[in-house]
């Protein structure tokens, strides 16, 4: 929560994603490190839902879009009092930043999951952030298998990267999603599933962002996520060739 501001270009696009931060350092540290570049409006790192440890990952949000630019610049490969390896600091992409080409519909391809669409390093990236972030990947991802759903693909190659999220309330609709992901990066689509007889949400639903680490890092943020009394799992959609 901060005070609403009038819009204008020299406040807009201030906001800084910031990555590699010692375990240790806190959001008061953060801001410390950061407040010598401007007025710091908002800051947050992200932390493990169930053991409350930083994921070593904040944002940052400056007054003027010029204090940030100062900052990427000053810390961006840096490495801070504590730390190991050199942070990274670079602007977070909003949810409005997306062009044209971009806004595809969900997964729209019916085209396996194979090498074309994902590397064998960013497969092992992705099963990696699934099994160190809590709750065991869900193994239904045969997705072949859920009526009407055959063929969802991954789309065409940079089509962006679809997410799957499961464990979502009855009640939930296309909103939640992009309050969830939007923080992380571009979103160009959402969809939940819903029950054709009841309208209500069968309990899934797809996210697609067009970058491959933003998306990454909404799936280590927010698998094992409590959204009300549910624990959501969240992981890059697959088909059933790759069956965790």
């Amino acid at each position: 929560v901060s005070y609403a501001r009038p819009s204008s270009a020299s406040i807009r696009d201030a906001n800084l994603y910031v990555s590699g931060l010692p375990k240790a350092m806190g959001q008061k540290e953060m801001e410390q490190l950061f407040s010598q570049y401007g007025r710091i409006i908002t800051s947050r790192i992200l932390v493990d839902q169930v053991t409350g440890v930083s994921r070593g990952v904040g944002f940052i949000r400056f007054d003027k879009r010029v204090e940030a630019e100062e900052a990427v610049r000053g810390l961006h490969g840096q490495k801070p009092l504590g730390a190991a390896e050199p942070i990274t600091v670079k602007f977070a992409n909003s949810p409005g930043q997306k062009s044209g080409g971009a806004l595809l519909s969900l997964c729209p391809s019916a085209r396996r999951y194979g090498a074309l669409h994902h590397p064998p390093q960013r497969f092992r990236l992705d099963n990696l952030l699934n099994v160190a972030y809590g709750v065991k990947r869900f193994s239904p991802l045969a997705i072949e298998a859920v009526p009407g759903l055959a063929g969802v693909g991954l789309g065409a190659p940079g089509a962006g990267w679809c997410i799957f999220v499961y464990n979502l309330a009855p009640e939930a609709d296309e909103s939640v999603l992009w309050q969830l992901f939007g923080p992380f990066g571009a979103v160009t689509n959402v969809k939940v599933i819903r029950d054709f007889a009841t309208n209500k949400c069968k309990g899934f639903g797809f996210v697609t962002m067009t970058n491959y680490e933003e998306a990454a890092m909404a799936i280590a943020s927010l698998n094992g996520y409590r959204l009300g009394d549910r624990v959501l799992q969240v992981s890059f959609k697959t088909s059933k060739q790759h069956k965790a």
